[in-house]
């Protein structure tokens, strides 16, 4: 019904006194880091123009509720949450609910209970299809979300539609301020709204088809090689993994290439656009190591080593690597793209990028949809919960494994050369602390924590095995190496992942804690 939803935490851009009528939106503090600045918003096209700056970029194809709550009698933008517009008109009575249930409630968990909402709709005309047609067709769209909202006692003070460059009220009939044939949108960054954003330090970060561009897989002839690459690979690579000793050897093979690559692509001359610095990663990364990398990363003990490169210096390198790792799952390798997809999503979401980690994670479950790490972090990251919990266990498992495994081999962008001491990191001999006493929500780390969950739940379930892959393709007249693979895998390349045989934090599992399908898990 939807390609991607999120609702993040009640972030505090603006107030709004109210009630406001519908059409008129009141005076708007709009708050930026340090002292805050106030954005008076009185017009449907002021909060046009705000909704970019609201979720920090710009939709497409797009349901956006942004809820209203009161404080001393002014109202302050709270939660956001966003959903794909079905396809069929079927489908919107149930998204509609879906959106504005989930915001609410959300929003209660956090202890600030929406009082208004505003909605968006966003999409652009298709061919033959006028902006003021798209408006028209979306106008039910508009009225179930009315609807959906008031039956939750909240109710929806403007509703507006975004289409080919105008904008139109379904809230207000004023000729003189909602033209029929709609309202120019300014021009991006020529806003009162746009100078105070900049100001405060707010990035617009273009539409999510742009961001999603970079971690789509390649195309044409350089995928037909990658796909070679990997039919090769995968020839010795999977027997290894699925061997105990041999999947040892391969994990330290994956995290020794990973620093090489990773020192690389630091240590490469900046180049100016997105485009360019995705090419010129391109251009630095050979088939036969990516193959590599990407086979050897569907062990999730070597996944759960590799995301503790997630912040300082070597954050950056081993960003763009999984963003060009997950651009090689090409062709019939296209769900191994979770593996990367999810390093991706956590790293930016460690270093403050939530909208890049929301639509990374987003794009590891559309690979694998139970992919339990992207699961878990998708919930937390929109929650809105601290990644710092996840970051003090990553660190814990690092610092354990001693100078020989974790500190200073692992260095990432410096040669190996990392020193225990680095800022957030334990020395070898430092004793590990108790844990603390977990909170409600996310015990050391309970429900978001890593991807040991697999490996737990067979153990207490009581069933295997511990490796779950499959084997390469057979080449044209070839032989399949190892057993026998099932109706469902005959003609696809290897799955995605083995299960290690101890990911980031030891524990049981509950199953279906914080909402998830396959279960939180408990330290």
């Amino acid at each position: 019904m939807t390609n991607h939803s999120e609702t993040t935490g009640s972030s505090e851009n603006g107030d709004i006194p109210g009630p406001a009528k519908p059409g008129r939106a009141a005076p708007t503090p709009y708050d930026s880091p340090g002292e805050e600045h106030q954005v008076t918003l009185r017009t449907p096209a002021e909060l046009a123009d705000a909704l970019p700056y609201l979720l920090g970029y710009r939709p497409e194809d797009s349901i956006v509720l942004v809820a209203l709550r009161d404080r001393d009698g002014r109202g302050r933008f709270g939660g956001r949450a966003r959903l794909g517009i079905p396809a069929s008109a079927d489908d919107w009575a149930s998204a509609a609910g879906q959106l504005a249930h989930g915001l609410v409630t959300g929003s209660e968990r956090r202890g600030v209970r929406p009082e208004q909402m505003v909605a968006y709709l966003c999409q652009e005309p298709g061919r033959g299809e006028t902006g003021r047609q798209v408006m028209e067709r979306l106008r039910p769209l508009a009225q179930r979300l009315r609807v959906e909202c008031g039956a939750l006692d909240v109710p929806v003070v403007e509703a507006l539609c975004i289409s080919d460059g105008r904008f139109w009220s379904y809230c207000c009939d004023d000729d003189a301020c909602c033209p029929a044939q709609g309202v120019p949108m300014g021009l991006p960054g020529t806003s009162v709204l746009a100078a105070a954003a900049t100001y405060a330090g707010i990035q617009v970060r273009g539409s999510l088809r742009e961001l999603r561009a970079r971690l789509l897989p390649l195309e044409g002839a350089a995928a037909l090689e990658q796909t070679t690459a990997l039919d090769a690979a995968a020839m010795t690579v999977v027997s290894r993994i699925l061997d105990d000793a041999g999947r040892a050897d391969v994990a330290e093979e994956t995290l020794c290439l990973t620093r090489r690559v990773m020192r690389r692509l630091s240590e490469a001359p900046p180049v100016s656009g997105v485009p360019a610095e995705d090419l010129r990663d391109d251009q630095l990364l050979g088939h036969d190591e990516a193959a590599a990398l990407i086979l050897g990363l569907q062990d999730r003990t070597t996944r759960d080593r590799a995301a503790e490169w997630m912040e300082g210096d070597e954050a950056g390198p081993a960003l763009r690597l999984w963003r060009a790792l997950a651009r090689r799952c090409v062709g019939p390798y296209g769900e191994h793209a979770a593996a990367p997809l999810t390093l991706a999503g956590w790293v930016a979401w460690s270093t403050g990028d939530e909208l890049e980690a929301r639509e990374a994670l987003a794009m590891a479950l559309g690979a694998d949809p139970d992919y339990l790490f992207a699961r878990l972090l998708h919930q937390a990251c929109n929650e809105g919960l601290d990644p710092e919990s996840i970051r003090r266990c990553l660190r814990a498992e690092r610092g354990g494994r001693g100078g020989t495994e974790g500190g200073t081999s692992e260095g990432g962008t410096s040669g190996g050369d990392g020193q225990a001491g680095r800022p957030g990191q334990r020395a070898p001999g430092e004793p590990t602390p108790a844990p603390e006493a977990p909170p409600r929500r996310l015990r050391r780390p309970r429900s978001v924590a890593s991807a040991d969950g697999v490996l737990s739940r067979a153990r207490a379930q009581g069933r295997g095995p511990r490796v779950k892959i499959v084997r390469p393709r057979t080449p044209a007249g070839g032989e399949r190496p190892g057993a026998a693979r099932t109706d469902r895998t005959r003609s696809r390349a290897p799955q995605k992942e083995a299960t290690g045989r101890e990911g980031i934090c030891r524990g049981g599992t509950r199953r279906g804690e914080h909402g998830t399908e396959g279960g939180g898990e408990r330290a």
